[in-house]
């Protein structure tokens, strides 16, 4: 191999990232207050926000593991790509899903 495919090779080499242990504890107590409130919700009764409340809890959860624990905040733009196409694929999977449910003649 030569001098120069070699430094071509570590030129396009992706960068490592270290996280700090502070990061990760604190989103670790930040999925800890998380559960905490989820747990709250669960006893309190909202009505019919109950659901959306413990969704959007859900959501902020899962995108702090995905963010940081799974590291693509700091990966590449592709990474990204694949992500929020896969959160609009999911969208679009609920919005059907929620179509179909909510116009069928429920017999009581």
């Amino acid at each position: 191999m030569d001098k120069h495919s070699h430094m071509d090779h570590q030129r396009h080499a992706p960068e490592h990232h270290i996280a700090s242990l502070g990061m990760y504890f604190g989103v670790f107590f930040a999925l800890l207050i998380l559960t905490v409130v989820t747990v709250a919700v669960s006893r309190v009764d909202l009505g019919a926000m109950n659901t959306l409340v413990a969704m959007a809890v859900a959501v902020v959860k899962a995108a702090l593991v995905i963010l940081f624990f799974m590291h693509v905040i700091q990966s590449t733009r592709l990474t990204w790509v694949v992500i929020v196409s896969a959160v609009l694929w999911l969208a679009v999977l609920f919005v059907l899903l929620f179509a179909d449910y909510l116009t069928r003649g429920w017999a009581i």
